[in-house]
């Protein structure tokens, strides 16, 4: 088996993160790449999202406001065609309130997911043994609706694979959050329902995340905790879209009731 230098792998996985950040600029369609760039495991790929974040972080002079975690409920993987969580991090600077207006033009194919959003009261770093369910569910401050705001770049999503989607920081384009409030007693038992300019587009449980929105949030603390960048205090997670993506064609207007926890309010102008 051909061994590559560690030298060499940071080499390509900074091209690949300098390729990423063309394309987007380009605003050219997503088309897979892992195989084409020799992308051949998790591991790797977030090697690639954090040289790709990096980029992003220098370019815009921001910082991770917290960050997402993708591909939650069935829904959305079965949308994807992947039957496993993603993370990316979530810029500070893209970090919306309730009522912001967003210009699709600004992307190359806008989207926006409906989820659960938390905030951490403690930073989670690492240790030799994981971080359980129960840990993560006291260390949460408070929660709220959020949506997030995705750019698919058109991709097939008959092509799509988890390697390339990791990498390019699993869509991320920012968040929009509604009124921080405390977690009730059963965050599974929640419904989201969402309306577009006032007709229904879709519902879901916080129990789609996984069963409870707290699993997907401790795969994350647990993922991070192997990394650089470890959950922090004071962080916002996004727990996975409790609908599937929806693309806005035309101006509209989006409504996100979180029953018992608020509301978030998104206009898109093209």
């Amino acid at each position: 088996m051909k061994v590559v230098s560690p030298e060499r792998e940071r080499a390509r996985t900074e091209a690949t993160a300098m390729m990423l950040m063309e394309a987007h600029a380009l605003r050219e369609q997503f088309v897979p790449f892992a195989a084409e760039r020799d992308i051949k495991d998790v591991a790797a790929a977030y090697r690639v999202q954090d040289a790709y974040w990096r980029r992003q972080m220098a370019r815009d002079n921001t910082q991770a406001g917290g960050f997402k975690i993708g591909l939650t409920t069935k829904k959305m993987q079965e949308m994807c065609g992947i039957d496993s969580p993603v993370a990316g991090y979530v810029p500070a600077n893209r970090i919306y309130s309730s009522g912001v207006v967003i210009e699709a033009r600004r992307h190359t194919h806008l989207g926006l997911e409906f989820e659960i959003a938390v905030k951490l009261a403690r930073d989670f770093p690492f240790r030799p043994y994981p971080y359980t369910q129960q840990e993560l569910g006291q260390a949460v401050a408070a929660v709220a609706p959020g949506v997030e705001l995705v750019d698919d770049r058109h991709c097939d999503y008959a092509t799509l694979e988890a390697l390339s989607l990791i990498a390019d920081n699993s869509w991320n384009e920012g968040i929009v959050l509604g009124t921080w409030q405390d977690p009730p007693k059963d965050l599974g038992a929640v419904e989201g329902v969402v309306t577009i300019d006032g007709a229904e587009l879709g519902r879901g449980f916080g129990r789609d995340a996984l069963g409870h929105p707290y699993v997907p949030l401790t795969w994350l603390a647990n993922f991070r905790a192997g990394t650089e960048r470890p959950l922090k205090k004071g962080d916002v997670v996004m727990t996975g879209s409790l609908v599937r993506t929806n693309f806005p064609t035309q101006r509209c207007t989006y409504h996100y009731d979180l029953a018992g926890l608020g509301t978030v309010d998104v206009e898109v102008r093209f």
